[in-house]
Formats: C-alpha cells, sequence, structure tokens
C-alpha cells in the first residue's frame, strides 16, 4: 500500500466500541491475548522456499529492491490473485531472514513510497507483510508472518488506498472496517494477539487482502454491486 501518511476524516460515526471491548477482555481473562507464546518448533517441517523462490530471494544482496509485481503484466497479476502459504520460523532459515530484509528494503525504496507490503507482491507467496505503525511513536516500520484478521468492527472508516501494485491510481474505499483483531508470529517465534485501530487498521487489512489474493479494487467492485442492489 502506497501514501506515506493517514488521511483525516471528521465525519462522525455512532458507532460503540462496547462489544468489541468485552470481546477482547475476554480473551484476555482467558489466556489468549497474554500478549505473546512461543511457538513449537517443527524439526521435520519442509522448506519455506522453492527453488524459484530462493533464486528470487537471492539474487541480490539485501540493499537491492526487489522488482514489484503489477497489475498491468498478464503473469504478475496471475500472481497477485494467487493465496499465500504460512512459513515456518526457523532462526537457522537464512533464506527468510535474506527476504524478510529484502521485502523491507522494497518498501523503503525512494521510488515506492509505500507504508506496507507484502510477500507476493515481490513474487514470493508466502504469507508476510511489512506494515508502517502509524499508531507508535516515530512510526515504525514492523514485519508480521503468518498475520490474520480474526475480528473486524461494524464501524467503518473511509480511507484514500493506493497499491505499489497497481500503478497511477488511488480510490477511496467505504468498507474497511476501523479497528480489527490481529493474530501474527515473529521471527522470534513469539505468537501474539493485537487489537490494532483507525488508519494503520487499514494497512494492515489492504496487506492482508494481499496475502489472500484480493486487491483494494475488489472493495469498489463490492461496494458497486452493493449500491446497485
Amino acid at each position: 500500500m502506497n501514501y506515506q501518511a493517514p488521511i483525516k476524516f471528521k465525519k462522525t460515526f455512532n458507532f460503540s466500541f462496547a462489544a468489541f471491548n468485552l470481546l477482547m477482555l475476554l480473551l484476555f481473562s482467558l489466556g489468549a491475548c497474554s500478549g505473546t507464546k512461543h511457538l513449537k518448533k517443527n524439526p521435520s517441517a519442509k522448506a519455506n522456499f522453492s527453488a524459484n523462490q530462493m533464486a528470487t530471494i537471492w539474487q541480490s544482496d539485501t540493499s537491492t529492491p526487489m522488482r514489484v509485481l503489477k497489475i498491468t503484466n498478464k503473469q504478475d497479476s496471475i500472481l497477485l490473485r494467487t493465496k499465500c502459504e504460512n512459513v515456518q520460523i526457523s532462526p537457522a532459515d537464512s533464506s527468510l531472514q535474506h527476504f524478510v530484509k529484502r521485502l523491507y528494503r522494497t518498501v523503503r525504496d525512494s521510488m515506492s513510497m509505500g507504508v506496507g507490503i507484502a510477500a507476493p507482491q515481490v513474487g514470493i507467496l508466502k504469507n508476510i507483510i511489512w506494515v508502517q505503525r502509524f499508531d507508535k511513536e516515530n512510526f515504525p516500520f514492523e514485519v508480521y508472518l503468518n498475520p490474520a484478521i480474526t475480528q473486524y468492527t461494524v464501524k467503518k472508516r473511509p480511507c484514500l488506498e493506493g497499491c505499489l501494485s497497481i500503478p497511477d491510481r488511488s480510490d477511496t474505499t467505504q468498507t474497511r472496517s476501523y479497528a480489527i483483531l490481529l493474530e501474527y508470529d515473529r521471527l522470534d517465534g513469539t505468537h501474539n494477539y493485537e487489537m490494532v485501530e483507525d488508519f494503520t487498521a487499514i494497512v494492515f487489512q489492504h496487506e492482508v487482502d494481499h496475502l489472500n489474493g484480493i486487491l483494494y479494487i475488489d472493495h469498489l467492485n463490492e461496494e458497486m454491486r452493493e449500491a446497485e442492489e
């Protein structure tokens, strides 16, 4: 996702977060949201990357951005519409470490100006994303492995969206949830739960969509169908 800063909306919503907060409190009380937990390592797990993916990952060092796929290219478009797979986390996986660094270099490339990126946007069909956290001090970029959104608020947050894979276009979506409950893994092997709100929640929804072969323009088509009905 591109655009460097959130857009502020003055619209007032009449939605109460009581039910959503109650869910969060319940999860905390059950220990599901106690912060983090360590993943069980699976020594027999298959390698994270295919031979072709490995060749792409190791084609250059971590200072070199990767090519961003575009929907204007037929082969690129097919990959962008393909659902991704989870990754196995191991500190000994040098290819995973190398890829994560190259993906970060890509989203921070001066030509991209992105606030988030997903692995399929560089041709690697794995559940890995980088997101800029506008809800944290200094707006840091953070990497998330195997992210999943498990809850969405009914309250919506209109947002002007663009995409690194969709050149020369931006549109305002109306169907993004204002807040989400996110589940994800870290490179250190911890498993985490977190509630995210406002513009940062939009970025997460945009990037997780990529992992499922969904582009933001698909939401525009859905909005048009709903309006016609």
